[in-house]
């Protein structure tokens, strides 16, 4: 048997077969119990700090300016 039939039978086959199973596996990982607090807090990252900016990111702002360029 040539490499390219093996490898096309394979393809054809068992790849399709494993990258199936990939799929299911993801989706079962995004709908396993449990996971709603972490997807909850991903959508709403972009949102925490809407109306004024973290504590700790103007505190460290402060704390440690950036310097001056050099020209």
């Amino acid at each position: 048997m040539e490499l390219y039939t093996f490898l096309r039978h394979m393809a054809d086959s068992w790849f399709l077969l494993a990258m199936f199973l990939f799929f299911l596996g993801a989706i079962a990982f995004l709908w396993r119990p449990g996971a709603r607090k972490a997807h909850e807090d991903a959508a709403t990252v972009i949102f925490r700090h809407e109306d004024s900016p973290a504590a700790s990111a103007s505190h460290a702002q402060h704390r440690h300016p950036v310097p001056e360029a050099r020209s």
